[in-house]
């Protein structure tokens, strides 16, 4: 793989769309360029919905078998450039290529795309008597506007590409301009075994133009799907307003875990740092503070700081490294600052001092409580506040006391227990001894200001379609 990437442009119908101006892409773990993307105004976005829609009659008619041989295809060709793609995602996001970095999110995307190829919805019959016969069908929509972040940038884009097609539907994708190189790839991948128009992609740099915007109130995109920032995906809900588009919004989350008296400190150490610091704390359900009881607080500080102080912090080509650096400089900040502020209250336990460039040790921050803006704002990134609690009543107010409710955990020794206290969390997914474990059979999303519509399995493929009901 070469240090920079020049040569990865737009596909609309099938072939490659040029642009006139391109944008730097930069590599989080050493500070270069990593490549150029494509820098698209409305004419690429007018080009790419319309072949998407003149794409979309042939393939909504397409036999259900030929839908789900066609997703197998794509699954198939994703793993054949497996480690192309991996490293094109450690080149602009940063994580590392070995353990739970890049490879991994390929191995995720290539399982998730097998799953939904699986996956059917039926007609069914929901009357059939001498008063008449009525049967509910599933009709996909049109075309999708998928808009991706820049933590999973190919596992993400597959989360939205895939349910779109295999229910019929035709897709444009834009990723994120901090990592757009890997999910552009993708799309070029896709074009390689799929018919032309069905999916197709743009790109644009944080500038003039807001092609996200601009995607959220197109009147030929029938629904968008977004998974990013809450303050985003309001935007993206009042523009799509007057279009009425069906949405579809996985927005961030302040995920809280709860360690009851009866947990063993050392058997959730290492569950409980991957729970919070998986992709160096950048993943929406990631658990973002942690309330322990009083009774066992300084025993679980100290088995998670012992975890955590043999992580190996490095850029993301070492096949040491364990966690990368933090992926961009605004973010790299808010950590920074989040931190800064913590450590006038708290005690710090791990890490707390910035390193060079973007990278970010692991930070474990104690003594935090709800007023400490390292709790009740979303960091992001790899800081952790402890808050210690005496009764669970309080540990559940606290942890409900936010407007989102994304994720959330409990810890305990006994399951039936821990499930008492999951279901009074207000929270899409709660975790029992784990967090952020997500599966393509179970459906996800969040509550509250977490978003609506959910991700996975049946439940998420549903959202890509309107039902028709036929009585006869």
């Amino acid at each position: 793989m070469k240090d920079t990437i020049e040569t990865i442009g737009l596909i609309a119908n099938g072939e490659r769309v040029e642009t006139i101006s391109r944008f730097e892409v930069q590599n989080p773990g050493t500070g270069n360029v990593a490549g150029y993307a494509p820098d698209a105004g409305q004419d690429e976005l007018d080009r790419a919905v319309s072949a998407a829609k003149a794409a979309f009659p042939a393939w909504a008619a397409t036999s259900d078998e030929d839908r789900a041989a066609a997703c197998n295809a794509v699954a198939d060709h994703i793993e054949t450039h497996a480690e192309e793609l991996a490293q094109l995602i450690t080149l602009e996001q940063g994580k590392p290529l070995g353990g739970l970095g890049s490879r991994w999110e390929i191995g995720g995307a290539v399982a998730w795309a097998r799953y939904t190829a699986a996956l059917s919805l039926p007609m069914k019959v929901l009357q059939d008597t001498n008063e008449g016969k009525v049967e509910m069908y599933r009709k996909p929509l049109g075309v999708v506007g998928s808009i991706t972040p820049w933590n999973f940038p190919v596992m993400i884009a597959v989360w939205h590409i895939l349910p779109a097609l295999r229910s019929g539907n035709t897709v444009v994708s834009k990723p994120s301009p901090m990592t757009p190189l890997a999910s552009l790839r993708l799309v070029e991948l896709m074009n390689e075994v799929l018919p032309a128009g069905l999916v197709n992609s743009v790109s644009a740099a944080d500038g003039a133009f807001n092609m996200g915007a601009a995607m959220s109130s197109h009147e030929d995109i029938a629904k968008i799907v977004f998974t990013g920032s809450c303050g985003t995906g309001q935007k993206v809900m009042q523009s799509g307003a007057e279009t009425m588009k069906r949405l579809t919004l996985e927005m961030g989350g302040n995920d809280a875990g709860i360690v009851l008296p009866d947990a063993d400190p050392q058997a959730i150490a290492e569950g409980l740092f991957w729970g919070a610091f998986i992709n160096n704390g950048q993943t929406c359900a990631a658990m973002k503070r942690l309330y322990v009881h009083d009774d066992i607080h300084d025993a679980v500080c100290e088995a998670l700081v012992a975890y955590a102080s043999n992580i190996k912090v490095g850029e993301g080509t070492l096949e040491d490294s364990v966690l990368g650096p933090v992926q961009n400089k605004a973010q790299f900040d808010k950590v920074a600052r989040l931190v800064a502020a913590a450590k006038e209250t708290g005690q710090v336990l791990l890490g707390g001092e910035p390193g060079e460039g973007l990278f970010y040790p692991p930070t474990i921050i104690a003594g935090l409580g709800a007023d400490d803006a390292l709790v009740y704002e979303e960091q992001f990134g790899p800081a952790l506040p402890v808050i210690r609690y005496t009764d669970v009543e309080d540990a559940l107010a606290q942890a409900n006391a936010l407007d989102v409710g994304l994720g959330g955990s409990v810890w305990s020794s006994d399951k039936d227990a821990a499930k008492a206290v999951a279901q009074r969390m207000e929270c899409g997914t709660v975790w029992i001894n784990g967090h952020g474990g997500i599966q393509p059979n179970a459906p996800f999303g969040g509550v509250k200001k977490s978003g609506f519509g959910v991700e996975f399995g049946e439940e998420g493929l549903k959202e890509y379609t309107d039902i028709q009901v036929i009585f006869s």
